[in-house]
């Protein structure tokens, strides 16, 4: 059984239809339905003709894409889609041949049914090499290189990322480069692009494994104090041994005592926060007088922590790895000198690209 990345829109846009309708995530709008075309050269002429004026290696890695879609993917195959509104991910495993829908939205019309049984995997939860793969800046692509499928099987019953089996050989270095885009071995002459990565991404879930090494546990509160604290807020941080869900206690002014006054509850385990988290937090709000509460999860939240979160949305923040990442980036110079020595950073520059 193959491993196959989808994307659901350059910004997500097509992740929760996906996942409500049960299939991958569609694009390629302008081209013609797939399902009259028995060889890649007839979906080659569909791609010309729907996306003119393309050069020849653009309508070849589209064309690449589109017969994956069509012809290599097996029912059975697992499907992983990178989830841009939360960053996490969905897995599910392929359940129809390809489909092109009636959709009124173009963009909805090129299918595989998929049954999504993970849909919160959170990218801490994923080891760094395999993280490298699934950012692959392409809108299908097939995940070959560091043991994919048995850690993906693993992740898709519920379970992290185990890592790779085999250690010492050369097909599990880092950063691993994805397999080539999308052609059989004897196509392999004629197609050897491999699809670029999304250097942002890798580089964010560089910094958030190095992050996570470097303050974990309590470690992690005094961090997030010192980016509050860069922030203009007075920080009071309540260290270990407390048991009242509340890590630390930040507020404006020169006592510290100015709104908006926030609690912060800190959890930096791998695994996902579920609701009474955030009822606990909400709770606290109305005994200690605080205005807002900010939950840091690095795990992210579990689907019924969201849905309960929905009703929260005013009075308490999740910061996730992603957003803990960017906060870090935003607020780096400021920060104490030991931080900077734990976790050194250096900006810099490169040509965006964005994937369908």
């Amino acid at each position: 059984m193959a491993i196959w990345m989808v994307r659901a829109g350059s910004s997500g846009e097509r992740e929760q239809w996906a996942l409500e309708t049960g299939s991958t995530g569609a694009g390629f709008g302008e081209v013609a339905s797939l399902e009259d075309c028995q060889t890649r050269e007839a979906v080659i002429a569909k791609v010309d003709a729907g996306i003119p004026n393309q050069s020849l290696g653009a309508v070849r890695n589209f064309a690449a894409q589109l017969w994956a879609l069509k012809a290599r993917m097996e029912i059975g195959d697992v499907v992983v889609m990178p989830l841009k509104k939360t960053s996490a991910f969905a897995i599910g495993t392929i359940d129809s041949g390809y489909t092109y829908t009636g959709d009124p939205d173009p963009q909805r019309r090129h299918i595989r049914r998929v049954t999504w049984k993970v849909t919160d995997l959170a990218r801490s939860r994923v080891k760094q090499d395999l993280l490298y793969s699934l950012g692959a800046f392409s809108t299908i692509c097939q995940i070959k290189r560091n043991d994919a499928e048995y850690r993906l099987r693993v992740c898709l019953s519920g379970g992290a990322d185990p890592g790779a089996r085999v250690k010492n050989s050369a097909s599990f270095t880092l950063p691993a480069p994805v397999s080539p885009v999308l052609q059989d071995d004897e196509e392999a002459s004629e197609e050897l692009v491999e699809p670029p990565v999304d250097v942002a991404r890798y580089a964010a879930d560089s910094i958030a494994s190095r992050l996570i090494e470097a303050f974990s546990g309590h470690k992690m509160e005094g961090l997030i104090a010192d980016i509050l604290r860069s922030s203009g807020y007075v920080c009071t941080e309540h260290g270990e041994g407390t048991d009242d869900g509340i890590d630390i206690v930040a507020g404006k002014g020169i006592l510290g005592l100015d709104s908006p006054r926030i609690i912060v509850q800190v959890k930096s385990q791998a695994s996902p926060v579920d609701s009474p988290t955030i009822s606990q937090l909400h709770g606290s709000l109305a005994i200690h007088g605080a205005d807002q509460g900010l939950l840091v999860a690095w795990g992210g939240l579990t689907r019924n922590a969201r849905k309960l979160l929905e009703s929260q949305r005013f009075a308490i923040r999740v910061w996730d790895a992603d957003e803990v990442v960017a906060q870090l980036q935003e607020h780096y110079a400021s920060l104490p000198a030991r931080v900077r020595r734990e976790l050194p950073l250096k900006q810099i520059w490169t040509l965006a690209d964005e994937a369908g």
